[in-house]
């Protein structure tokens, strides 16, 4: 395991969610999966917690009920190299879930994410200033952001 590894608290969607997340991203597998257990047959034993790696980052997973709950204040972001990835990523993971602006969405278990461009970076930071700030103006003004908008800026 890596020596920093982001922990997402779930309110008992756990098992969905990383189902869900694994069914997105390429590269991507549960590596494990504990129970909270009950020796009656009859009843399914509940998902406790879930370590699981979605193309090249690994997670840890818990349901801890509803106590806590996601915020935009953390978002994952995804660096995609073409508009593909970013429209394919987008629709994805806003199914069931809310679209917002600047590339940012809340996905239906409340996360947010961030669906970039990998040269957004440097667009914004380009060394000629007025064209980072028509780069910067023009992703305002977006939703799910166009990559040769900006880089047309």
């Amino acid at each position: 395991m890596k020596k920093i590894t982001p922990f997402l608290w779930f309110n008992d969607n756990l098992e969905e969610a990383i189902d869900f997340y694994t069914s997105i991203f390429k590269n991507s597998v549960i590596q494990n999966i504990s129970y909270q257990g009950t020796d009656n047959p009859e009843k399914k034993r509940k998902v406790m917690s879930a370590s699981f790696h979605l193309d090249g980052q690994d997670f840890l997973g818990m349901n801890g009920g509803p106590m806590f709950s996601f915020t935009p204040a953390i978002s994952l972001f995804v660096n995609c190299h073409t508009q593909e990835e970013i429209d394919d990523f987008w629709e994805k993971l806003a199914e069931g879930g809310e679209k917002s602006r600047c590339g940012w969405l809340k996905d239906k278990f409340g996360l947010s994410w961030q669906i970039v461009p990998a040269d957004l970076g440097k667009l914004l930071r380009h060394h000629d200033p007025e064209k980072a700030s028509r780069v910067m103006a023009a992703m305002m003004k977006m939703d799910k952001l166009d990559i040769q908008t900006l880089r047309d800026a």
